[in-house]
């Protein structure tokens, strides 16, 4: 022994620690030995009662409370001639009959007042999807007015305007004319009154006095050359009258080909605004009759789906038929 405690020699450490370690093992043993204790009272206080007990029957304080009654219904087998439990004309399920008919009344009355609030909700909400529709068309309706009533009057701001262009054209045109026409009769006037016609100047009746002065004997009328002058002169103007006439009835020409066209243009945006109100009034009868087709499916789909069980004549013929 000596030669093992000279090989394992103890140190005060190591006896502290070998001490606390053998109260910690101590510390769990009791510990698991008071756990297997309370789960052990646990099993026996729910598992091991003394309802589960095989003779507990026998010492059962609410025995009687728990006991088959002698007599439990109307049909009861164990109601004999002898046990005095059963008589003729007794109703004894008077009271859970009654209170059956009042919740079976309760719950019908229940389903008629969801079922009516539910049409009432249905019509209400179809009535909104109608009156929102409506009130949706109303603004497409104004919408379309008032870009129908834009639309004229632009056409007529562009008619007023092409028409003042047209007046001012016609105007400045009666100008040019009237002062060409002016000037052609000053010029016309001047011609006659200082040319050889009117002046009968003659080169042979010049007189030596003075190119005014003609020698009244020797003049012999007008010459060839100043009848062809004149006659030229006056071709000239015919001609210049015939020009005249010719442009001024091409000019009332294109007057009345504008006007042909603007009425054509102003017949044409006519139609096209005839057509668009059609288009209108086509597609306002189609949404209607659409609604209305809804409308119809939707009455059907509550006549034929939610409202399939109406009661009948049957059903309020059997009530107060008797004494009870």
């Amino acid at each position: 022994s000596s030669g093992i405690n000279a090989e394992w020699p103890l140190r005060p450490g190591e006896m502290v620690k070998n001490s606390q370690i053998c109260t910690l093992l101590d510390t769990r043993q009791q510990n698991d030995t008071m756990r297997q204790n309370v789960e052990l009272n646990k099993f026996r206080s729910e598992q091991q009662t003394a309802a589960s007990r095989r003779e507990f029957d026998l010492y059962d304080p609410e025995s009687k409370k728990k006991d088959q009654p002698a007599r439990v219904s109307d049909d009861d087998p164990r109601c004999q001639v002898s046990g005095l439990q059963l008589f003729q004309g007794e109703d004894l399920s008077a009271k859970e009959r009654k209170k059956l008919q009042q919740e079976q009344m309760r719950e019908w009355i229940k389903q008629q007042l969801s079922e009516k609030n539910r049409e009432k909700e249905a019509s209400m909400h179809a009535e909104t999807l109608y009156q929102r529709k409506m009130m949706q068309l109303d603004q497409r309706a104004v919408l379309l007015a008032k870009e129908e009533d834009e639309c004229r009057r632009n056409l007529n701001v562009a008619t007023k305007s092409y028409n003042a262009a047209l007046d001012a054209e016609r105007k400045a045109k009666e100008a040019i004319d009237k002062q060409k026409e002016l000037d052609d009769n000053f010029t016309e006037l001047s011609n006659q009154v200082y040319g050889d016609t009117l002046t009968e100047n003659p080169g042979v009746a010049q007189s030596s006095f003075g190119g005014h002065r003609v020698i009244t004997d020797r003049w012999k009328g007008m010459s060839d050359e100043q009848k062809v002058e004149i006659m030229r002169i006056r071709e000239e103007q015919q001609a210049e009258k015939q020009r005249k006439t010719e442009e001024e009835k091409e000019l009332q020409k294109e007057y009345e080909r504008s006007q042909l066209l603007q009425a054509n243009a102003a017949i044409l945006m006519e139609r096209e605004m005839n057509r668009k109100a059609a288009e209108i009034e086509k597609k306002i009868a189609e949404e209607n009759m659409r609604l209305q087709k809804e409308q119809k499916d939707t009455l059907t789909k509550l006549a034929k789906e939610v409202y399939t069980n109406p009661p009948t004549d049957a059903y309020f013929t059997q009530f107060n038929t008797g004494t009870r």
